[in-house]
């Protein structure tokens, strides 16, 4: 059973930083396409990044191209997401998965349940 689990996030100021970690456990996570997602109340959860398995491909949401760096760990089935000028609007809760890219360029979720998320908050 896949299981994964986000930490970092918090209150961050308009135009800082944050780096969100991922752990990932019940799969070959080398092998694995993983993603980040996030979610504000209200609005469907979107895809914002999802990097191959041997971190050679790596695709982004328009929203957060530049800002955002996804990166990954094989020998310690980690994820992570470095997020700097941070903006208002991306405050919500980022969660971690299996991703899939579709041609259109749209990020989802390929299986697998969501994890908790860890909420990241830009504000001043």
């Amino acid at each position: 059973q896949v299981q994964v689990m986000e930490s970092g996030g918090g209150l961050v100021q308009p135009g800082g930083s944050t780096r969100l970690s991922c752990t990932a456990s019940g799969l070959n996570f080398a092998a694995m396409k993983m993603g980040w997602f996030r979610q504000v109340p209200g609005k469907e959860r979107e895809g914002i990044a999802c990097i191959t398995g041997d971190g050679q491909t790596i695709d982004y949401h328009d929203s957060v191209k530049d800002r955002f760096i996804i990166s990954r760990d094989n020998a310690k089935n980690t994820l992570d997401l470095q997020m700097n000028n941070l903006k208002p609007e991306d405050t919500a809760i980022y969660y971690c998965a299996v991703c899939h890219r579709f041609p259109t360029g749209k990020i989802a979720k390929a299986f697998g349940h969501w994890g908790q998320g860890t909420q990241v908050t830009v504000s001043s």
